[in-house]
């Protein structure tokens, strides 16, 4: 008797982790959605700004179409939506303590030999009391970011930054650097 008991409770609380991976597993897939289809936008507005005018235009897309796309997928989608950096350009994208823990991890894991576009962390934290779903997806430098990014900038590109971004500390930058990462939440 004492056997099938211990049995039936250690089913229970075998179960319950059982349900909490699922439900971590459907909040990822989910995360990695809003995630897509935002790179999609953002990335879409700065091909066409690149295109259509380059660099220096596109300094100002990203100065005020990013925000804009970011509160509207932030709405859409339900989840708090933005990039954080270790090296921000604009200090509204400041990261916080837990999203600079995991940038700080990503930059050890690519050291370690990752590659930085699967890169994805999430786990639930505790924030005011609440439980909260947190994620975060690497972004890496591609060879079109340095052109705003880089090290060696053309000098009306360093200009514009420069009216648009005085604190910018997002240059120096090289393909295949660790440029930020999107970062996810939602209260559950």
């Amino acid at each position: 008797m004492k056997k099938s008991v211990v049995l039936f409770l250690a089913s229970i609380c075998l179960s319950g982790g059982v349900q909490a991976d699922q439900a971590m597993q459907a909040n990822i897939k989910e995360g990695k959605g809003v995630i897509k289809a935002y790179f999609g936008d953002l990335k879409g507005e700065l091909q066409k700004g690149m295109k259509e005018n380059g660099p220096v235009s596109t300094i100002s897309t990203c100065n005020t179409v990013a925000p804009s796309l970011t509160e509207a997928h932030s709405q859409m989608s339900g989840w708090s939506v933005g990039r954080t950096s270790l090296k921000v350009r604009n200090p509204e994208n400041r990261a916080d303590a837990w999203e600079t823990a995991v940038l700080n991890e990503f930059e050890s894991r690519k050291i370690d030999g990752e590659d930085p576009m699967k890169m994805i962390k999430a786990e639930v934290v505790e924030e005011n009391g609440r439980k909260v779903f947190r994620m975060m997806k690497a972004i890496p430098t591609a060879e079109v970011c340095t052109k705003c990014h880089g090290a060696e900038l053309a000098e009306p590109v360093s200009a514009k930054l420069n009216e648009l971004y005085p604190a910018d500390e997002a240059r120096g930058y090289k393909p295949g650097d660790l440029r930020g990462a999107f970062t996810l939440k939602k209260a559950l």
